[in-house]
């Protein structure tokens, strides 16, 4: 197996695959990967990522060949995109390979059938999500906020961009963003449509949408991608982003982060392309022997989400735009912390 190999000072080096779920050159899941990356040079581990190019069938395949191959790993991180994990699951049951779920966990109805981790399957060992719920809540709220301080007109239009239907985490945007809608019924929702994720689906929706609706003062988009869309609709019929339209969106890009502190963009939520690093951490401790079920348990949902100013989106990009994010993972580690009750998981280290 690809874990006989040797780590830091001849000690065993936990090995991992990671089935990413994006694009190779999609730039929120090279940004994912190469926070994960630097996680498992700084711990000492193993990592290889496979990209399945939004493919859930190559996904599967590649889990097919790496659980069946010679050169098995230790551990196998996996994301229940278009919810594929049960196939994943059962490929991996007489394997060998410990599993762990990051962004998207099982849905309830396929917990139900399979049970939560280490019962059915008990090398399926945890998973550790986002609360995207929150995120689409808090992007909601601060979008309504800022346009009351700017006019205090009511009632205000606005637009919604989801991602893909069937992800969870665009299911979940979308009920935070209800949530948010709910508390405020001066803010009318004019209509959401399914962007996919992507720029140009987003940029042919809004030159639509804006037509139909021209009294709209407020976008809110599920990624940066699909912002980025509506904002060229918008410039191509004269108008300002930030000014006469604002947008809410969520992401790390070096683009998004310059729109935000350039003004472009007016609510920005990040911090969820740490998830892979983190999960890095757990595993390593893990392997030492230091279960992480016992220091906050086995199955996390950590607030990694959080708003940024533009002060923060620039600390923000100087790092993402470093190769090695310069942090020290052991430090959020329990090996050589034995009186660490829980992991204390944020964006904050790199906004210091």
């Amino acid at each position: 197996m690809i874990g006989c190999l040797l780590g830091v000072g001849g000690v065993h080096a936990a090995s991992v695959v990671f089935l990413n779920p994006g694009r190779s050159n999609e730039v929120f899941w090279t940004s994912y990967s190469r926070f994960m990356q630097a996680a498992a040079d700084s711990l000492g581990m193993e990592l290889r990522i496979l990209y399945a190019e939004r493919d859930p069938h190559l996904m599967v395949r590649q889990a097919h060949q790496v659980l069946r191959g010679e050169q098995r790993p230790d551990y196998l991180l996996l994301v229940n995109e278009e919810y594929v994990g049960p196939e994943i699951l059962r490929l991996a049951a007489h394997s060998g390979v410990k599993l762990f779920m990051v962004n998207s966990r099982l849905s309830a109805d396929q917990q139900k059938s399979l049970g939560a981790s280490r019962e059915k399957y008990p090398n399926w060992i945890g998973s550790l999500v986002p609360n995207d719920e929150e995120a689409g809540y808090l992007m909601a709220k601060e979008l309504i906020r800022v346009e009351q301080a700017r006019s205090g007109k009511t009632p205000v239009e606005l637009l919604a961009f989801s991602g893909v239907k069937s992800t969870p985490a665009a299911q979940r945007r979308e009920l935070g963003l209800r949530k948010a809608l709910a508390e405020h019924p001066e803010v009318r929702l004019r209509q959401m449509v399914q962007g996919e994720w992507k720029r140009q689906r987003a940029y042919e929706q809004a030159k639509v949408l804006l037509s139909r609706y021209p009294g709209v003062r407020l976008i809110w988009a599920a990624n940066d991608e699909m912002a980025f869309g509506a904002m060229q609709a918008l410039q191509e019929r004269g108008g300002r982003p930030g000014h006469e339209v604002l947008f809410a969106t969520l992401n790390n890009s070096p683009e998004v982060l310059q729109a935000r502190i350039d003004g472009r963009v007016s609510v920005l939520v990040s911090g969820h392309f740490t998830l892979g690093g983190w999960a890095m951490v757990l595993l390593h401790d893990y392997d030492a022997g230091l279960d992480f079920a016992l220091r906050g348990g086995k199955d996390r949902q950590d607030p990694l989400f959080m708003l940024l100013d533009p002060g923060q989106s620039k600390k923000l990009l100087q790092h993402v735009q470093q190769k090695g994010f310069n942090l020290d993972f052991r430090r959020f580690s329990a090996v050589g912390h034995p009186d660490m009750r829980d992991y204390q998981f944020s964006l904050r280290p790199l906004l210091d």
